[in-house]
C-alpha cells in the first residue's frame, strides 16, 4: 500500500513511496498531525543514490515492527536534500553542533511537533552495532523521553537553534593581501599524499577546487610544487576505481587512499568539476592525456546521463540491492568477453594482469579494472579488451539514475561543455543547446527555480546557488559565443540575486520558511558565495563597475577566515587573487600590459577571465593553442585607454 510519497515527484521520495512506514512529505499536512496528536517529528533526509540510505531503507523502514513503532508514536517526513537543500543545509548545521563533527546521509533527526531538534544522527543500525543502539530501542527511548519530558527536549531545542542563529555575529577582518598565494600552497603541500596524490587520508574526495586553484597559483609564481601535486593527483584518480575506465565518469569518493575501491555513485557535479579540471591541466601542459580524460568524461555525461539537452543529478552506487554489482568483473567471465572479442588467447593472462584483474579479485572476490600507469598506457590489446568489457556491461541493469534536474548542477556541466567546445567546436553546439534547454525548462516568466524531473514542471523556487552557477555559466557562453544576450541575462539573474540573498557583505543561501546563511567554505562542490563573487568580478568588467564595491564588501567581511586557511575556502581565496589581480593589470601600464597578460594566457583559467573581462569581446584574446584564434592586443588595449 502506497504513503502519502506516492504523488511526491522527486526520485528519493518515491523510493520509499510503498514503505510500510506512513510517510508524510515536508508540509503543513505532517506538521499539523504532530501537534494535534502531540507526536514528536522523525525527519529523515537523504538523496535517491545515497547507499547507506538504501541501506537504512532496507533494515528499518521496510521493516514492519519498526514501521509500526513509528506510525504509533511519530510523525514520519522525508525529504530528498537535492530538492530541498535548504532544509538539508539547516539540518546539517544542527547535526554538527550536536555531535561536533560534520553529518552526512541518511540524516535521522528528532524535532518537537514545533519543529525544534532535539536529537541528531546518521544511519542508525536494526540491531546495536558500531557504538551505537538499535533503532527501535532508540525510537522507544525518545517517545517515552517526549512524553514525559517535552518542556526540558524543547527548552534544549531552543538553545541549540540560538547557536546555529545568534543576534550578533562576531566579526573580525584583515587585510587582503597575495601572501594568500603562499600560504594556499603552503597548506596543500602539509596534507598532500605524495604517495597517491589528492589531500588527507581516505576516505578521499577529489577535491577539485583545491586542484584547481594550485594550477592558478602555478600560473602566477611558476611554483612547480604546485603543478606536481596537480598532476600527481590526476594521474592517479585516472588508474581506474575513482575513475571508470570501461564507461568513463569519475565516482563520488574514493575508499581507500590509493583511489581504487570508490563509493560508486557518480554525481553530475563531480564529473562537471573534474572534467573542467582536466580541460584546465590540458591547455597549461598541453598534454593529450588530459583532453582525453576530459573528453571521455563529458562523453560518459552525454550518453548515459543526459535528456533533452539536460543532465540529471546522479546514478546510483547500488544495482539489484548490492553495491558496485554495475562496475565490476569475474575474472574468467572476463576472458571469455577476451576470446569473444577476437584477442588471442596467449594474450589474456597477462591483459588480465595489466588490467588489474586476479581470480582473487580486488572488491568482494570481483575486479575493478585499474591499469599500473594511466598516464602511458601502452598495454596491448587494452582498447579491444575495453570494448568487451564495455559489451559484457551493457547487457546488466544500469544503475539506477535520478532524473531531476538542478539548476547548479546542469550550470556547472554546460559550463565545462562550453570550455570544451573552445578546443572541439562540436561541443560548443552541445553546450548552447543545454544552456537554452536549462534557461526554457527552469527561469519560467521571470522566477528561476532550482529542480525539476524531465518533462515535469518545477516547483522548487531557486537558491542563491542557482542564480550563482547559471550567472556564472551565462558569462562563460558569452565569452564563448560573444552573443550579448547571454550577458544580458547574468546581469539580469546577479541583479535578482542581490536584491534577495545579499545583505551588508552578507549572503543568504536561502529566504523564506528556512533563513539560511550562505557558506564560504568548498564541500562537494566550490561555495555559492564564491562563485557568485566570480560573476560579479566579470559583470564590474564587462557592464560595470559598481557591481565590484558588493565583492569588496563581502571578501572584507570574511577576510579574517580566508587568509588564515585558505585551503578550507579554495574558491574565496581565488577571489580574492582574482580581486587583487585585477587591481594589479588596472594599475599597470599599457606597455606592460601586454607582457603581463600573456602569462596568464590559457582556455579561460586563472584570472583569464579579467583579461576577457576587460578586453569585453574575449574573442579578440583567444590563445591560438586552446582556442584556434589570434590574440589582438590592438583590440585590448583599446578597450583599457577607453575604460581606465
Amino acid at each position: 500500500m502506497s504513503n502519502r510519497l506516492k504523488n511526491e515527484h522527486s526520485p528519493y521520495l518515491q523510493q520509499h513511496a510503498d514503505n510500510p512506514v506512513d510517510w508524510y512529505p515536508w508540509g503543513e499536512e505532517a506538521f499539523e498531525k504532530a501537534k494535534r496528536e502531540n507526536k514528536s517529528i522523525f525527519l529523515s533526509i537523504g538523496y535517491s543514490s545515497c547507499h547507506w540510505c538504501h541501506v537504512m531503507q532496507r533494515e528499518s523502514f521496510q521493516n514492519e515492527k519498526i514501521a509500526k513503532i513509528l506510525n504509533d508514536h511519530f510523525v514520519s517526513i522525508k525529504v530528498d536534500r537535492e530538492e530541498r537543500p535548504d532544509i538539508d543545509k539547516h539540518f546539517q548545521n544542527v547535526y554538527q553542533l550536536m555531535n561536533g563533527r560534520p553529518g552526512g546521509w541518511p540524516t535521522s533527526l528528532f524535532l518537537t511537533d514545533s519543529l525544534k531538534p532535539f536529537y541528531a544522527a546518521t544511519y542508525v543500525p536494526p540491531e546495536p552495532q558500531y557504538g551505537m543502539m538499535a533503532f527501535e530501542q532508540l525510537l522507544e527511548t525518545i517517545y517515552t523521553k517526549y512524553q514525559n519530558d517535552k518542556k526540558l527536549l524543547s527548552e534544549k531545542a531552543d538553545e541549540i537553534l540560538r547557536f546555529i542563529n545568534p543576534k550578533e555575529k562576531k566579526i573580525q577582518a584583515t587585510k587582503l593581501d597575495l601572501s594568500i598565494v603562499k600560504r594556499f600552497e603552503e597548506q596543500a603541500q602539509q596534507l598532500f599524499d605524495n604517495s597517491d596524490g589528492g589531500f588527507n587520508a581516505a576516505p578521499k574526495f577529489p577535491q577539485a577546487s583545491i586542484l584547481d586553484l594550485l594550477l592558478d597559483t602555478y600560473r602566477m609564481t611558476s611554483n612547480k610544487e604546485a603543478l606536481d601535486m596537480v598532476l600527481k593527483t590526476l594521474g592517479t584518480m585516472t588508474k581506474g576505481g575513482f575513475y571508470d575506465r570501461v564507461d568513463g565518469g569519475f565516482c563520488r569518493y574514493s575508499t581507500d587512499n590509493a583511489w581504487l575501491i570508490p563509493h560508486f555513485e557518480k554525481m553530475t557535479y563531480d564529473n562537471a568539476l573534474l572534467s573542467d579540471l582536466y580541460l584546465k591541466a590540458y591547455c597549461i601542459t598541453k598534454n593529450d592525456f588530459y583532453r582525453t580524460i576530459a573528453f571521455e568524461t563529458i562523453d560518459f555525461m552525454l550518453e548515459k546521463m543526459s535528456q533533452d539537452h539536460l543532465f540529471y543529478s546522479a546514478s546510483d552506487a547500488d544495482t539489484e540491492g548490492e553495491e558496485g554489482k554495475y562496475f565490476v568483473y569475474d575474472h574468467d567471465k572476463a576472458l571469455k568477453s577476451f576470446t569473444k572479442a577476437g584477442i588471442p588467447k596467449e594474450a589474456h593472462s597477462q591483459l588480465a594482469v595489466d588490467l588489474g584483474m586476479s581470480k582473487e579479485g580486488n572488491f568482494k572476490g570481483k575486479n575493478i579494472i585499474r591499469i599500473d600507469d594511466s598516464m602511458q598506457q601502452t598495454i596491448p590489446y587494452y582498447q579491444e579488451a575495453i570494448t568487451a568489457l564495455k559489451k559484457r556491461r551493457a547487457k546488466r541493469t544500469y544503475p539506477f539514475i535520478d532524473k531531476k534536474v538542478q539548476v547548479s548542477w546542469n550550470a556547472m556541466m554546460i559550463k565545462s561543455l562550453f570550455r570544451a567546445g573552445r578546443i572541439d567546436s562540436d561541443y560548443l553546439k552541445i553546450a548552447t543547446e543545454s544552456l537554452n534547454a536549462l534557461t526554457e525548462t527552469m527561469y519560467l516568466d521571470g522566477e528561476l527555480y532550482h529542480s525539476a524531473l524531465i518533462g515535469k514542471k518545477p516547483k522548487v523556487k531557486a537558491f542563491l546557488e542557482d542564480y550563482a552557477y547559471l550567472s556564472d555559466l551565462l558569462i562563460e557562453a558569452y565569452r564563448s559565443t560573444a552573443d550579448e544576450i547571454y550577458l544580458i541575462m547574468a546581469v539580469k539573474l546577479a541583479n535578482s540575486a542581490i536584491e534577495k540573498y545579499y545583505e551588508q557583505g552578507k549572503w543568504k543561501f536561502s529566504r523564506g520558511e528556512f533563513e539560511t546563511d550562505a557558506d564560504i567554505y568548498d564541500t562537494s562542490y566550490p561555495s555559492s558565495i564564491a562563485t557568485m563573487l566570480s560573476a560579479l568580478l566579470s559583470i564590474s568588467s564587462l557592464v560595470d563597475p559598481v557591481y565590484k564595491k558588493f565583492v569588496f564588501k563581502t571578501l572584507e567581511l570574511f577576510s579574517y577566515d580566508v587568509m588564515r586557511q585558505p585551503i578550507s575556502t579554495p574558491n574565496m581565496s581565488k577571489m580574492i587573487m582574482r580581486y587583487l589581480k585585477d587591481d594589479i593589470i588596472i594599475k599597470t601600464s599599457v606597455s606592460h600590459f601586454e607582457n603581463h597578460i600573456t602569462d596568464l594566457d590559457d582556455i579561460g583559467y586563472p584570472f583569464v577571465s579579467l583579461k576577457a573581462d576587460i578586453n569585453d569581446g574575449y574573442m579578440l584574446c583567444n590563445s591560438q593553442n586552446c582556442f584556434g584564434h589570434e590574440a589582438n592586443w590592438d583590440g585590448v588595449i583599446k578597450v583599457i585607454e577607453g575604460r581606465y
